[in-house]
């Protein structure tokens, strides 16, 4: 066969036959390609969405965490304040009784 010479040129020596056989065999495997090709594609898809599902869950994990930090943050602050006040009100106390004559005494 000269399949390099002209892919198009008829062989006389192959039956309509066996052509169409040739054909339906090909047929067949691009058909088999085609269903694989389509499996793999609807794999690739459910991977995807199951990723975004996991990717979602995990950016409302990271804003659960981002929130906590910063009602933990805002804690900190309010107890530093109160000590702060609370302090302020100690040393105040303290000025007033060492004028009345209050001493420490050490232990």
């Amino acid at each position: 066969m000269e399949w390099e010479a002209d892919c198009m040129e008829h062989d006389l020596g192959v039956s309509e036959e066996e052509e169409r056989n040739f054909t339906a065999l090909l047929t067949e495997e691009l058909k088999q390609m085609e269903g694989e090709t389509v499996e793999n594609q609807r794999r690739a898809d459910m991977q995807l969405l199951e990723s975004k599902k996991m990717v979602s869950q995990y950016q409302k994990e990271a804003d659960k965490c981002t929130s906590g930090m910063g009602t933990c943050e805002e804690a900190r602050e309010k107890a530093e304040n109160a000590l702060e006040a609370q302090r302020q009100v100690t040393s105040m106390w303290e000025l007033r009784a060492r004028h009345q004559g209050w001493k420490q005494e050490l232990v």
